[in-house]
């Protein structure tokens, strides 16, 4: 089962604060990863988001040193992450590849601290099996492969190691960017069709059934328009059994509905995580750790599942903030 990161529930929120989140009409799955067996589905997951790259599109250069993106880990840990996700290059189209060589030395270290010091359930965010496979070795159990099984020696280096595999729609190249209003008749089927492909591809190749994660790929190689429309229909998606992760945090689609640019999407984040919850997704993939962990404790208890304990208080110290 899923280990909670220090000491308390995982996805709470603050040790000192948040119910249980609401339980949810959503078919529990079974999820390996690793040494780790999780029980997806009656509470979402979030998933931290910790860049080691200097040209992420919405925090890069923010946290530019090792032990400056393992304290970044530790907040997200304690605001309520139940896994993180470490990545050594951005998706943008507008900066040079990493080079493998550095990317390995940019992400391999952070992860083996992450994974060592602070006990996390680490996903490494890469198409590439050498970081893969050293990325596994460093303690990560989850490989995030947003290049939609590409290379499939991706999908062989899960099956040889046992970590679970995110299979991720797009049909554009790594670091393309793929903007065409008329690629798509039925995106949603065809997004579906896609994944349940590049599925059998990855249990052909020795991966369990159990061991796969989806994910629709909002904004990869789709217009705001066609995300959209994905994710509107994004429970269509359940039809593969398998747990459903949605990275929805700060992207494209709603900075063209809000106008605001990727630091400045919060509130447009939070909109579609409600709208991935009652659509019975599994995982969030959220960089605002402690916002999106708030907005589900208080959806939760709104929801009355379950209903705030009777001596529920407010401690003085936080009824007023008159400032420094």
């Amino acid at each position: 089962m899923i280990s909670p990161p220090a000491g308390r529930p995982p996805g709470t929120g603050p040790a000192n604060g948040g119910a249980e989140l609401a339980s949810r009409s959503v078919r529990p799955l079974r999820l390996k990863a690793g040494d780790h067996e999780l029980e997806l589905g009656p509470r979402p997951l979030l998933m931290g988001i910790v860049n080691a790259s200097p040209d992420s599109f919405s925090d890069g250069g923010l946290h530019p040193t090792l032990d400056a993106q393992l304290q970044l880990a530790r907040e997200l840990l304690a605001a309520g992450a139940d896994m993180l996700d470490i990545g050594g290059e951005s998706a943008t189209t507008v900066r040079e590849p990493v080079p493998v060589d550095r990317e390995l030395e940019l992400v391999v270290p952070l992860v083996e601290r992450v994974a060592g010091e602070l006990g996390a359930i680490v996903s490494v965010d890469t198409y590439k099996p050498s970081l893969a496979r050293a990325a596994i070795a460093a303690g990560a159990s989850i490989v995030n492969d947003v290049s939609g099984l590409r290379d499939p020696a991706v999908a062989e280096v899960c099956a040889q190691t046992g970590a679970a595999l995110v299979v991720m729609h797009t049909r554009a190249a790594p670091r393309e960017r793929l903007q065409d209003p008329d690629l798509y008749g039925d995106v949603t089927g065809e997004v579906l069709a896609f994944l349940r492909e590049r599925m059998a591809t990855a249990v052909r190749l020795g991966v369990a059934p159990k061991q796969l994660i989806v994910d629709p790929g909002p904004d990869f190689a789709k217009t705001p328009a066609q995300t959209i429309r994905l994710l509107a229909e994004v429970g269509r998606l359940h039809e593969l059994h398998r747990p459903l992760l949605l990275a929805i945090s700060r992207k494209d689609f709603i900075g063209a509905l809000t106008q605001r640019a990727p630091r400045e999407r919060l509130a447009g984040t939070l909109a579609a995580l409600a709208h991935g919850i009652d659509a019975g997704a599994h995982i969030f993939r959220v960089h605002d750790v402690a916002a999106a962990a708030d907005f589900l404790t208080v959806r939760a208890a709104l929801s009355g599942d379950p209903p705030p304990r009777a001596d529920l208080t407010l401690p003085e110290a936080l009824r007023f903030d008159f400032g420094a």
